[in-house]
């Protein structure tokens, strides 16, 4: 009896390593001191253009948008989706991601397939500047199913406490000025998978002519990264950003409420921009009720901005410059409890 024989492959493990170096390697900024494959990684942060540094770190996952993977065999985009994902988390409190390290356990390691994944977090940290400095592979026989695997990360990021974001200056009358999503981004799988894979009986590869793709193709679609087009927001002079809010799991209906203060509430107008068609299908195969779909995914919302009526043309032109098209204003900061209402 050996430890190959009962599932876990040493050799194998090490072929990763090998694969993995060079991916890692190319996404490597100054402030790297370590190499892949050190205990721990180390990293040097440039604090000269900040008189208060502060460290921001977030945490998350993949969640179900996984299983589509599985089934469609591609592996590379949602390691750009776990990314993209921490990256917002910081970026609404005014963070730029310093570095990013992962975690991934399988039942059984494939060097093939984990090489694509990890290729995927290394496009995405080249994406957002910032540098892969490590992670885990975990090979867990008995564990998880044979061809399946988890994934998980967590992001690094630097602010200087005075541009900190926080919301405490939000109050009744602010815009809310919505950045669109691409899909579903990284929320609302089970839901979506159900409807799609067991309702309605589609294959992964099936075609979907009212979308104009299969629901590998539309389910995988990378969760947006808003770091480009916020970034150059915040960075603006005449761009005064009160506070930002990643809508994920919970919708508009559960994330806006994050970065209100106490005393005031959301009111969104759904007649200013027209859901993203996935969106439409799901609810109407699902047979959905307009409050269960805006509490389950983004519906063609992925980020929102709130700011000042006066700095509100001001935003949306340095949203527009920096090349994010479709930027508009969503509703007001209304007196209340916290709660968000759509009219």
């Amino acid at each position: 009896m050996d430890y190959k024989s009962v599932g876990v492959d040493i050799d194998a493990g090490n072929e990763l390593v090998s694969r993995i170096r060079g991916m890692a390697q190319r996404t490597f900024t100054s402030g790297v001191l370590s190499d892949i494959g050190s205990f721990g990684g180390l990293f040097r942060p440039d604090l000269s253009e900040t008189t208060d540094p502060v460290l921001v770190s977030s945490a998350d996952g993949v969640g179900t948008k996984l299983k589509v993977a599985f089934l469609a065999g591609r592996h590379a985009t949602v390691g750009v989706d776990l990314v993209n994902h921490c990256v917002n988390d910081i970026l609404v409190q005014g963070a730029k991601p310093l570095f990013f390290m992962d975690y991934l356990a399988t039942g059984r390691l494939s060097p093939a397939v984990t090489a694509e994944v990890v290729g995927g977090i290394a496009s995405g940290c080249v994406d957002n500047g910032c540098a892969l400095l490590g992670g885990e592979t975990a090979e867990m026989p008995g564990f998880y199913a044979d061809g399946e695997y988890d994934l998980a990360g967590f992001v690094v990021g630097l602010v200087d406490r005075q541009s900190v974001i926080d919301g405490r200056r939000i109050e009744p009358g602010d815009q809310l000025i919505g950045l669109p999503s691409n899909g579903l981004h990284t929320n609302g799988y089970s839901l979506a998978r159900h409807i799609v894979f067991d309702s309605l009986g589609l294959g992964v590869d099936d075609a979907i002519k009212e979308l104009g793709g299969s629901p590998a193709d539309l389910l995988l679609t990378p969760h947006r990264s808003y770091l480009r087009s916020i970034g150059s927001a915040l960075s603006g002079t005449s761009c005064v950003v009160k506070g930002l809010a990643h809508i994920t799991g919970g919708g508009l209906t559960d994330n806006l409420p994050r970065v209100l203060p106490t005393g005031t509430a959301a009111e969104i107008d759904r007649s200013t921009w027209v859901p993203l068609p996935i969106f439409r299908f799901l609810q109407d195969r699902g047979a959905l009720t307009d409050d269960e779909v805006f509490r389950t995914f983004n519906m063609g919302i992925g980020m929102v901005a709130v700011c000042s009526p006066e700095h509100t043309r001001g935003l949306l032109s340095c949203l527009e410059d920096a090349g994010e098209d479709g930027a508009l204003v969503i509703g007001r900061v209304i007196p209340g409890g916290g709660i968000v209402s759509y009219i």
